[in-house]
């Protein structure tokens, strides 16, 4: 298969650039001239322009630059100049504007009482509800929309929450939700009043029994993670979630503290090392607790020991799956935007190299791989240095450094780098698969976490909060990010650990282009950069 990567092995980007020239034949055999209504002078306006006599020519048409990605499964990207040109003149004006207040409450207190106004929200058609429910900064208006989805208990004193009304399905006791639909846009409202969202969602329970088996509190308190098992999970052999607790509140990045992301990060860790020493016959230092820094580093430690020659069939596991979706929305058409739930959170779970073969009349197992997105990265890895002969990201971190702007200005920012440490590098991709894509790798050849150090841990945990932080700053309200990493059994290679981060931006829904993997932007990457830089 041919190779196409923007990553040149002399350690530079190369991409293409589409300058049209075109005469399109004329196959129309009748017009429809009309008025389309009149200027502001009051001269009637016509169409006439759609409908030419003859052939129509196409000379110096709008400037398309091409840019593979520098992993061709991605795809590739277009950037059109004229819009690109535009933002490299005022590149810290990219970014969103702040969401209004809005209050239906408020415009409707003049001469109505209480009971009346509650009378207006359930007479609400459903779409404006679920509008509301999304949009509204009025904890008044959400209070309101929270008895229309859930039977709230509400103290007869203080008329705060207490918890909901549960019943009984089956043997199960269940939270009497009337609109689960409303309810899941309402908890996930930052403007919710904190006892309605504890109440709803957050309190340990209120979502389920999924069991918490594991936590994280930092030494001044100020931050708690619980750990939920998802044991029926879509992931096969079950993930486990990070998520913030009940009396550690966190709906925003910018309420997000590095002591967050480290207790997050730190039970990805310490998870993925204590399953892993289980299957391999390591002895764990303890439960019912915490791992410390030095006894993680240290299990990290005994199981590379056990690994340097790596054997497949002795491993309970091959690979790593972690994720993180942070924002949630829900169109008024009942059209959910973002995968996302109350809380910030993290997934995590760990994958096997092989799965049994189904249908098969012998239960033997077959040579069928379980899917890691790694695996793509690992295999293009090694097309490239079998085609170039020279390592990949060795390559690509040197094209990062040596790169020049995509429109050759001189007088403009030329750095991908957003944020760079010893151990990693937040960048800018040349080929955003997302308007507002950042990248996050390890500088040294570590591929996953069984091979990165504590202090390429702490680096890495400190890179990926400034990453939301920037995102958060711009205006990004809803963000995908996930890992790319290597085979726990893959060959020593140059292969980096990688993090995507995959900002949802308003007027990008994702359409036939995206499907087919041609990324549309409208922005020079450099000038993200500068953005970015400046949000830091």
């Amino acid at each position: 298969m041919r190779l196409q990567s923007c990553v040149a092995p002399t350690g530079e980007f190369f991409y293409g650039v589409h300058q049209p020239e075109y005469v399109v034949e004329n196959f129309r055999k009748t017009d429809a001239v009309m008025a389309l209504g009149k200027t502001s002078n009051g001269r009637v306006l016509n169409n006439t322009a759609n409908f030419p006599a003859g052939a129509v020519p196409v000379a110096n048409a709008e400037h398309v630059y091409e840019v593979p990605n520098a992993f061709p499964f991605r795809g590739t990207t277009y950037i059109l100049k004229k819009w690109a040109d535009q933002k490299a003149r005022a590149p810290y004006s990219i970014g969103l504007p702040k969401p209004p207040h809005i209050s239906f409450s408020q415009s409707l207190k003049d001469g109505l009482k209480e009971k009346e106004i509650a009378v207006h929200f359930k007479v609400l058609p459903y779409p404006l509800q679920l509008a509301l429910a999304a949009t509204s900064t009025d904890p008044e208006d959400l209070k309101q929309l929270a008895a229309l989805c859930c039977d709230v208990i509400l103290d007869s004193e203080t008329h705060q929450p207490m918890g909901l009304r549960y019943e009984s399905t089956g043997n199960v006791m269940r939270p009497v939700i009337y609109d689960q639909t409303l309810f899941e846009v309402l908890a996930n409202n930052f403007y919710l009043p904190t006892a309605y969202k504890e109440a709803m969602v957050l309190r340990p329970g209120a979502q389920g029994g999924s069991e918490i088996v594991g936590e994280s509190r930092s030494p001044d308190g100020q931050s708690h993670v619980w750990e939920y098992l998802r044991a029926n999970s879509y992931i096969p052999w079950g993930h486990f979630a990070a998520n913030m607790a009940q009396d550690c509140i966190r709906y925003r990045i910018e309420d997000l503290s590095l002591s967050d992301m480290t207790g997050m990060r730190q039970l990805y860790y310490q998870r993925t090392y204590s399953r892993m020493a289980k299957g391999l016959g390591i002895d764990i230092p303890a439960t019912r607790r915490a791992l410390t820094p030095v006894e993680l580093e240290t299990l990290r430690q005994k199981i590379a020991d056990k690994m340097i020659v790596p054997d497949s069939e002795e491993l309970p596991f091959t690979g790593t799956l972690w994720g993180w979706n942070f924002g949630f929305d829900y169109a008024p058409s009942r059209y959910r935007l973002h995968a996302s739930h109350q809380q910030i959170h993290q997934q995590f779970a760990l994958l096997p190299g092989r799965m049994r073969r189904a249908l098969s009349t012998e239960n033997e197992e077959a040579a069928l791989f379980s899917y890691a997105c790694g695996d793509q990265i690992q295999a293009f890895c090694q097309d490239y240095y079998h085609q170039t002969g020279k390592p990949f990201f060795d390559t690509y971190i040197r094209a990062i450094r040596n790169n020049t702007r995509m429109d050759a200005n001189p007088s403009g920012e030329r750095s991908l780098i957003v944020y760079e440490d010893a151990h990693c590098m937040l960048f800018v991709p040349k080929a955003q698969t997302s308007q507002w894509e950042l990248n996050l790798m390890t500088l040294a050849p570590v591929g996953n976490i069984l091979e990165t150090a504590t202090q390429t841990r702490a680096s890495l945990d400190h890179a990926m909060l400034t990453a939301v932080k920037a995102l958060s700053a711009l205006g990004a309200q809803m963000i995908t990010i996930f890992e790319y990493a290597k085979r726990f059994d893959a060959a020593d290679s140059d292969q980096r650990l990688l993090y995507v981060f995959l900002p949802r931006l308003p007027e990008s829904p994702g359409a036939f282009s995206e499907a087919q993997l041609r990324w549309i932007n409208g922005h020079y990457p450099e000038d993200f950069a500068v953005a970015c830089r400046a949000a830091t």
